[in-house]
Parts: structure tokens; C-alpha cells; sequence
């Protein structure tokens, strides 16, 4: 593998863990670095035997940013079939560093800083043998970090399991997690995950600096009790920046036939309907879903995936995640596509989500609160339905619909239970309808907020400037060592040159 690199720009590496929700904030990190900052980046992703290029095809990425897929470690010996995705991909992360290693001593110029998202905290040794500043990229929320970093203090404060717990989680100075609101690693102290995620704990404070997909004005509770609190301080002194909403551009324009369906309904008429890349329902649940929506009688593209269980495709790819999209009308009710025809439209397994949330049609979003989507939404002024159903997608819904104000969820979590077709409907109706019109204005404030944040001169810009002149910097200390380096060279050889002739 030829990591040379003869383009004159400063450069960055990316380590994103499997998995595309993993990868795809990075991409999306790395065109804003190029396009406002000018830095080449080259992404090495961990690889599965699942994982596919078909997505990463279809990214339409600028010549300034490669992808290099690292050669799929075998992990065999350290998993089962019953194996939680958190372990999973810890260890495929783990096992991957011998490619890494050699992947990342190879690039040339090096790259001015390391950037990793939460699984990739194995790679700082790598960076500190090589020399390279290493910060992480978290791609969620700034609570999320919070509860990470504190969880090994909890880890030795709390006997038992957390589950067991009457009381709420407390972090210092931030806002209380309710127990069924945690993430899932935390759910069983026995299980593997809940060990690779104390690690991560552990871990993330070892950075230089973290960055955060989030901006001060959505949280500003929790990054102040990150950055002033003495026990947050003292576990993790280091700086902390917000530089989000960092989102995909939707790019060109789809063909996809969903488009073309909502070109043709009525202004913020239809509430669009997706689980993300990683997300599917038992068939049970499928079934009320449908008769939810036929019922509340709303205008719906749904991207339906085949009941495989609540993470069973996670390591898929897009839209190569299912049975390619035939014969999912076996999963439907009986009729179900004839009768929602016209009003409803299902999309098989992918869709286009930037461009279909930022249709003028679209007035509702359905989702599972994985925080990708998340920020697709809120850069669209869309309010949500929260449906979380793994990782931390429950603290985020929590979060969107308590401290934020923008989401309406169902009164109990929809993976504790079957959730009836007549409260899906009684959801739909509230946020399509007239009840919804106070989250629909508050999503327009955050809108506004975060393309603030992000915009020239707004906090993110900033904070994202400023690291960006601390790699610049970096990037010229190192290119004048090698100029010096390259000159001394030159003056030993001539030096040996007259010796020789004389």
C-alpha cells in the first residue's frame, strides 16, 4: 500500500471503527477541514467481512480525501455469535492496529494530527511513537462524553447493577440520566461491552483534545460541567471543542422514485419514516407500525428493512443491508400497500435522508435517534418522533424531547415492549398536527442556532478554526524540521563529496 502523498497541503489521518455510522461523520468532518481549511485527509477504516464499498461509492468524495480500508483482522477467536456490536467492533479495533500501524508510518508527508472517533483510542500509542498529536472526534453529544468519561468513577462507586438502581444516574453538574435512559453497555455489568466501554472511559482523557459534534447553544449545561467542573476537570483536563452541526451536503440530486413522489405532496405534509442503517423492528413490531401510520392517516415514505432483530445490521452497509428489497411486502399486513397507495410509499432498506429531510413536503421525522440523523434534522427544522434502540440513541431521545424540546417519544421504550399501532398514530397526529406546531417552531430556532454555530464567525467556526491553525502551525514546524533535516543531508554528502576528491 503507496501512502505517498506529493500534495503540498497539510494532512490529516482519520481512524473510523466499522460500521457506517462511525464512518460517515468522519467523512463529513473531513470535507469541512478541506473546504474552509485546505487539509487532505486519509481515513483508514477497521474492516468486517461485511463491510462494502457500494456505499462508499456512491459518496462522490473531492480527490482531497481517501478512504483506505485496512485488511479485515481475523477476530474469530475472540467472539461468538452472541457477541454485543460494542465488543465487536473494540475488538475488530483492536486486532486491526498491526495494519495501522504500518498503514499510518507509511503516509507521506505525515500527517500534521491523528483524529479518532470513540473506538479509537487503541491507536494513541501508535501516534505517540510516531510523533503525531491525537485528538477524538466524538460524533454525538456532549452528554454522552460526559457519561463516558465519569463511568469509571461509577464503575467503583456503585455495587450491583445499574439497572437494579431506584435512583437516576448523577454526573457531576449535569443533568440526571434515568436508569432505562442509559446506554446499552451499561445494562449488564457481566457482559463484555460493559468492560470495553470502561475502557473507553478510561481511555478518551489519554487524547489531546476532543471535539464534539454539537454546539454551545444546544448544550450548554453539560459543556460548561465538562469544562469547569472540578471532578470533570480533574478527570479530564483537556481542552474540549464544540465545532457542530457537521453534516453531510446532500450532493446531487437523487433519482431515487422517493423524490419524485414528494415532489408532488403538499407543503411539510408528510412525516418521513427511518430506523437508520442499523435498525430493525421484530415482525410484531413491524406490523403495529404499519397499521400506526395507515390509521393516522398521514402522507409517509418508510424505509422498511426485513425483522432481523434490533441490531442484526449493523455491520451492513447502506443499502446493501437486507434481502435487497424484494418480498418485504410478506412482512406487511395483509392489503397494506394497496390501501396506504398514493397517501404512503415504502422505500426498500435506503433512501436519500439529507435530501428527502430537507424537501419542502416533509414535516415529521420518525427516527431512531442516532445522532447523525439527528443533526440531519435539526439542520432541516424537521421535529421528530423519537424511536431509539440501541447505543445511545435513549439519552438522546431523552435529550431531544426534555432539554431540548424538539421530539415527542412513546411513554415507554419501544424495546422494552410491542408498542400499539394506536399510540404510533396518537404520535404521528401530535407532531403533523396543530398540537405540533410549538416543536415545529422550536426545531426552526434550532435550525437557526446551529447554521449560527457553524456559520462564519459563529462558535463552531472558531473553535474548528483554531484547531485547524494548530495543526497549520504543526504541519510548517514539521515541514522546516525536514527542510533542515534535508538540508544537513545535503551539506554532509558535499562534505564527503571533497573528502573523497581530495
Amino acid at each position: 500500500m503507496d501512502l505517498a502523498n506529493p500534495n503540498p497541503n497539510p494532512q490529516v489521518a482519520l481512524f473510523a471503527s466499522p460500521g457506517m455510522g462511525h464512518l460517515i461523520p468522519l467523512v463529513a468532518l473531513s470535507e469541512r477541514l478541506f473546504s474552509l481549511h485546505g487539509f487532505h485527509s486519509t481515513i483508514f477504516v477497521a474492516s468486517t467481512e461485511a463491510s462494502t464499498t457500494t456505499v462508499l461509492h456512491s459518496l462522490h468524495l473531492p480527490s482531497a480525501i481517501r478512504i483506505v480500508h485496512l485488511s479485515p483482522p481475523d477476530i474469530s477467536a475472540f467472539v461468538t455469535a452472541q457477541t454485543a456490536v460494542v465488543s465487536r467492533v473494540s475488538i475488530t479495533v483492536r486486532e486491526s492496529m498491526p495494519a495501522f500501524r504500518d498503514a499510518l508510518a507509511a503516509m507521506s508527508p505525515k500527517p500534521s494530527v491523528l483524529i479518532v472517533e470513540m473506538f479509537g483510542t487503541y491507536t494513541f500509542p501508535i501516534a505517540e511513537e510516531q510523533g503525531i498529536p491525537k485528538y477524538v472526534y466524538i460524533p454525538t453529544t456532549a452528554a454522552f462524553l460526559a457519561l463516558t468519561v465519569y463511568l469509571p468513577t461509577l464503575h467503583k462507586e456503585i455495587e450491583g447493577e445499574y439497572v437494579d438502581m431506584q435512583e437516576p444516574i448523577y454526573i457531576p453538574s449535569c443533568r440526571p440520566i434515568r436508569v432505562e435512559d442509559l446506554v446499552d453497555p451499561m445494562m449488564d455489568r457481566k457482559d463484555d461491552q460493559y468492560e470495553n466501554y470502561v475502557y473507553m472511559g478510561n481511555t478518551l482523557p489519554l487524547a489531546d483534545a476532543i471535539m464534539i459534534n454539537t454546539w454551545e447553544d444546544l448544550e450548554p449545561t453539560t459543556l460548561r460541567a465538562i469544562r469547569e467542573d472540578p471532578l470533570l476537570r480533574r478527570i479530564m483536563p483537556l481542552p474540549v471543542y464544540p465545532v457542530g452541526p457537521i453534516v453531510r451536503s446532500s450532493g446531487e440530486k437523487s433519482r431515487a422514485e422517493c423524490m419524485a413522489w414528494l415532489d408532488e405532496q403538499p407543503m411539510e405534509s408528510v412525516i418521513y419514516v427511518s430506523l437508520g442503517s442499523g435498525g430493525t423492528l421484530s415482525e410484531e413490531q413491524l406490523t403495529e407500525f404499519a397499521f400506526g401510520l395507515e390509521l393516522s392517516g398521514k402522507r409517509f415514505p418508510w424505509v422498511v428493512r426485513p425483522p432481523t432483530g434490533k441490531d442484526g445490521a449493523f455491520f451492513k452497509a447502506g443499502r446493501d443491508g437486507g434481502d435487497g428489497g424484494d418480498g418485504l411486502s410478506r412482512y406487511l399486513p395483509d392489503g397494506f400497500l394497496t390501501r396506504t397507495r398514493g397517501v404512503g410509499l415504502v422505500v426498500p432498506l435506503w433512501a436519500p435522508q439529507l435530501e428527502v429531510l430537507s424537501h419542502p413536503s416533509i414535516g415529521g421525522f420518525l427516527s431512531h435517534c442516532g445522532w447523525n440523523s439527528t443533526l440531519e434534522s435539526m439542520v432541516n427544522g424537521v421535529p421528530m418522533i423519537a424511536w431509539p434502540l440501541y447505543s445511545e440513541q435513549k439519552m438522546n431521545a431523552a435529550i431531544l424531547e426534555e432539554e431540548v424540546g424538539v421530539a415527542v417519544r412513546t411513554k415507554e421504550l419501544p424495546t422494552k415492549r410491542v408498542v400499539g399501532r394506536e399510540e404510533i398514530e396518537k404520535l404521528v397526529r401530535l407532531v403533523m398536527e396543530k398540537e405540533g406546531e410549538a416543536m415545529r417552531r422550536r426545531m426552526k430556532e434550532v435550525k437557526e442556532s446551529g447554521l449560527r454555530a457553524v456559520g462564519d464567525g459563529g462558535s463552531s467556526w472558531d473553535w474548528l478554526s483554531h484547531v485547524a491553525q494548530q495543526w497549520k502551525i504543526g504541519y510548517l514546524h514539521a515541514k522546516e524540521k525536514a527542510g533542515k533535516r534535508r538540508q544537513e543531508g545535503e551539506i554532509d554528502a558535499t562534505r564527503e563529496l571533497v573528502v573523497m576528491n581530495c
